[in-house]
């Protein structure tokens, strides 16, 4: 028998309760550091107007004097914070089956309302839709977590991501309203083109990086991110290359392993974010390769914002009238919002 709309729909709708039997072997997804950090510090948020504004304090506005006897003083009105103000971005992504290639797969649709399907069409369509649905959520996570890592310049629509807030240049450019040209407070450190060749030098400039972000508000970094030939250029630094020799079950002999399972600063993990690497192969020749950074980064400081009610909801629109096709989607609304940016830096070896 066929299958009607709303039947495809249930289907849709429990599609991820039925497992079929040889998922394919995933050869390109890989993981995502970066944007998993984001969304475990996420906050729901509500754009009024279109705009979140972030509250940064950009002076204490001191009016401090020395007297004695009967000087007189003053008193001064204080003017200590502005209103950084973020828009909210939209992101979509979907997938359309016709009515030709479902019949090509042994289901029929129909507009007949007391349609019953078969066993047989059940389970082809819970198949069909949850390879569609498991690289529909593969393909908005890649593409987006490539935007989340950018300056925003790819795209009028695009989010303004990390390689604004926490610039290369730091002297340049609007954030969040506020022109860092002007505002020296709105900066972030930097500490590029580090010569790896120098003994010492890289594991120095992370120590004066790291002392730099906790100079205003003692706000340490939390989380460290880079690529991979930073993340060498650490590993080697640290000397953390270390030769283990085992006895194993008492046998004559030894085992040498000499790799690590872990590469910390300031007791926390560095992070290899392989997006860092997959941004060099997308964009090509740039000044600081992506592989060659090191992101210092502060949960408090750099926030993803989801617009409550409007994150990561599937989407499944009415069928036109003049197609015989059917629609699947998820949508996103969200921003990425700073309140401090010399909290955080980014390093680059050359």
């Amino acid at each position: 028998m066929p299958m009607t709309t709303a039947q495809l729909l249930a289907g849709a709708n429990t599609q991820l309760e039925t497992y079929a039997k040889g998922d394919p072997v995933d050869q390109i997804n890989h993981d995502k550091p970066l944007m998993k950090w984001f969304v475990d510090n996420s906050i729901p948020s509500i754009f009024s107007n279109g705009i979140f504004n972030e509250k940064v304090r950009i002076s204490n506005d001191s009016n401090y004097q020395n007297y004695t006897g009967d000087d007189q003083v003053t008193y001064n009105r204080k003017d200590t914070v502005r209103k950084a103000p973020y828009q909210h971005y939209e992101a979509h992504d979907g997938f359309a089956l016709n009515e030709t290639e479902l019949a090509n797969n042994g289901i029929v649709m129909t507009d007949d309302s007391n349609a019953t399907p078969t066993e047989a069409e059940v389970t082809q369509i819970v198949n069909i839709l949850k390879e569609n649905y498991a690289t529909l959520k593969l393909g908005f996570q890649e593409n987006w977590d490539l935007e989340i890592h950018q300056d925003g310049s790819q795209s009028a629509l695009a989010v303004p991501g990390l390689d604004l807030i926490v610039a290369t240049d730091p002297t340049t450019g609007v954030v969040g309203g506020i022109d860092a040209a002007t505002s020296l407070y709105w900066r972030n450190n930097v500490s590029l083109a580090i010569n790896t060749g120098t003994a010492g030098l890289l594991i120095s400039e992370m120590e004066a990086m790291f002392r730099a972000c906790t100079q205003y508000g003692g706000m340490a970094p939390d989380y460290y991110v880079c690529g991979s030939k930073f993340y060498d250029a650490y590993r080697d630094a640290a000397g953390l290359t270390i030769n283990r020799q085992l006895i194993i079950d008492g046998k004559s002999g030894t085992n040498v392993d000499g790799s690590v399972t872990g590469v910390y600063f300031k007791g926390k993990p560095v992070v290899w974010d392989p997006t860092f690497d997959a941004l060099d192969a997308k964009l090509g020749a740039i000044t600081y390769p992506w592989a060659k950074r090191l992101y210092m980064l502060q949960s408090k400081s750099l926030k993803l914002r989801p617009f409550k009610g409007r994150w990561m909801i599937s989407r499944k629109p009415s069928r036109i009238y003049d197609r015989y096709t059917h629609y699947f989607g998820t949508t996103a609304d969200y921003g990425i919002t700073c309140n401090k940016r010399n909290s955080m830096a980014v390093l680059s070896i050359a």
